[in-house]
């Protein structure tokens, strides 16, 4: 459908899973996208090859290493894309760590990189590109929290996984406020999706999950890329400051 044909894309964390699929949803409507990685090179570059050689992709697509709990870098991130594409339209902070870790045998250092890596780099790249897109007077930011920032029982087991979701839900709503009229900034809380940051989870819970989904299963990385194109096309121009729940009725509320 071409929604987002015109728009420059960085999608954080998108070598692989959600981000991934975002990525490649965003070309497919028609962006120039910015892959982010940390440390999945070969991934992240043979997503921009199977992208770029896609007949139906006609924007530009390339990729930049940045570890995004770091400012500079990730800073540098942004600066790459004003280089490549001239513009930033669309911010999607989805980069994102789990570290399974019980509330008890949760150290410090534990605690400040599921925060640097979760919900502080998704600050200061929202700080980095808003100057640019209150510039332009628009832009899209969308936020990936999690089901489990929604009080839903059997997702609040990591403490601090919770915790920088949640943040997530509020660094969202404030910046809605902060950044009207011209930027729409939403997040969506994905439920358990089928990608690596699940793929310790012994069979038993991920069936347990799944049924307690209305739609008796888990989520797959493209129902949250639909909805993220949603939110950075023009069809959600009205909408800023939801929390977008993609769970199958998961965390219903």
């Amino acid at each position: 459908m071409q929604r987002l044909k015109g728009k420059s894309a960085i999608v954080t964390g998108s070598s692989k899973g959600i981000g991934a699929a975002i990525a490649k949803a965003f070309a497919l409507e028609g962006a120039d996208v910015l892959i982010n990685y940390n440390k999945s090179q070969a991934k992240a570059l043979k997503l921009v090859n199977t992208l770029s050689n896609d007949s139906q992709v006609k924007g530009k697509i390339s990729s930049y290493r940045a570890d995004v709990s770091n400012i500079r870098q990730s800073k540098a991130l942004v600066a790459r894309a004003l280089r490549e594409f001239g513009k930033i339209d669309i911010l999607v902070n989805n980069a994102g760590i789990l570290l399974s870790k019980e509330f008890p045998e949760t150290k410090e250092k534990d605690f400040d990189q599921t925060m640097n890596v979760n919900l502080k780099s998704a600050f200061f790249l929202c700080q980095a590109v808003a100057p640019f897109m209150l510039k332009q007077k628009h832009g899209k930011i969308i936020n990936i929290s999690s089901v489990s920032a929604l009080a839903q029982r059997s997702g609040l087991t990591y403490v601090d996984y919770v915790s920088s979701k949640a943040g997530m839900i509020g660094l969202t709503r404030s910046l809605a406020v902060n950044l009207g009229p011209y930027i729409n900034v939403n997040a969506i809380c994905p439920g358990t999706i089928e990608t690596d940051i699940i793929s310790w989870m012994p069979k038993q819970i991920k069936n347990t999950m799944a049924k307690e989904s209305l739609l008796n299963r888990l989520g797959k990385p493209e129902d949250i890329a639909n909805t993220s194109v949603f939110l950075a096309s023009d069809e959600s121009s009205f909408i800023t400051g939801e929390i977008i729940t993609v769970a199958g009725g998961r965390g219903m509320r």
